[in-house]
This record gives structure tokens, C-alpha cells and sequence, in this order.
């Protein structure tokens, strides 16, 4: 099995924070996918905001903090033997860092429709992925995530 959270923190000798890891995207999606789906997003939040459950020291303990955390999350998504849905979050994890890369918002819509459409294809396929999200996830669920998601890059 792919390392949980802990085991990343213990190998990195990062520190996991007290603070409990509350779900803002997995939510949305098929419980099956939840885990997988926190661990990639709390990777992209090293990467680019504030993670919720380490403190890194520093910029490059950031980098390799994110990106074993991107590993250990799509390797649970594997382990479910749904490629569809590692493809969808390759194509979210893409997508996302363009727009920061950029300087772009929008990657909250990104990964609400990704994540509600998991295993579709949804930033492929849809004009409207984040109004079908909320349709298949609830309006009210997607809001949450999205403040959520602004709260941890003030």
C-alpha cells in the first residue's frame, strides 16, 4: 500500500501539524478516491499555498515535500485500478500549475469539476465541467470546497 500521510512526514522529517486534515475537495467525489485525493491536494498546497498538515522549513523541503506527496496520492488512486482517474488528475495537476505559473485563478473550478467528475475526463470534455460538478456534487458542497481552497492561499 502507498504511504499515508505520516509515513511521508516520518520519512521526510517534516513535522505534521496537530491540526486535523479537514477534506475541501474529496468531498465532492466518490468516497473511494478520498484519500488519494487529500494526500495530491495537500502536495499541491506545498507546492503553492499553505499546507494543512506539515511545515515545511523551507522552499526546497517544500518542493520535495509536494511532489512525494503527489507520488503517494496517485499511487492510492492506482492501487484502485482506475487509470481513467490518474489521468484526469495528471490533466488536473497540469492545468493547475499552468495557471500558477501564470499568475491565473481558476484552479479551484479545476479541481471541483475534476474531482466531482473523477474518471470521465471532465477538463477534456465538458464546457461547463464546474456547473455539472455542482449539478452531480451539489451547489452548496462545491461553494464550501472553493472557499476552502481560497482560505488556504489568502
Amino acid at each position: 500500500m502507498p504511504p499515508s500521510l505520516a509515513e511521508v512526514a516520518e520519512n521526510l522529517r517534516v513535522p505534521l501539524t496537530a491540526q486535523a486534515l479537514e477534506p475541501v475537495f474529496s468531498p465532492l467525489g466518490d468516497p473511494v478516491y478520498a484519500e488519494g485525493v487529500e494526500t495530491i491536494y495537500e502536495g499541491y498546497l506545498a507546492h503553492y499555498g499553505t499546507p494543512r498538515a506539515f511545515r515545511p522549513e523551507d522552499g526546497d523541503a517544500s518542493l520535495l515535500l509536494g511532489d512525494t506527496l503527489y507520488a503517494a496520492g496517485l499511487a492510492r488512486i492506482a492501487a484502485l485500478g482506475r487509470p481513467e482517474a490518474v489521468e484526469d488528475l495528471s490533466e488536473l495537476l497540469a492545468r493547475s500549475a499552468e495557471l500558477r505559473a501564470d499568475g491565473r485563478a481558476g484552479d479551484g473550478a479545476l479541481w471541483a469539476a475534476s474531482i466531482a467528475l473523477l474518471g470521465t475526463h471532465p477538463l477534456a470534455n465538458r464546457d461547463d465541467a464546474l456547473g455539472l460538478a455542482r449539478d452531480v456534487a451539489g451547489a452548496d458542497a462545491v461553494d464550501r470546497a472553493l472557499a476552502a481552497h481560497v482560505e488556504r492561499f489568502g
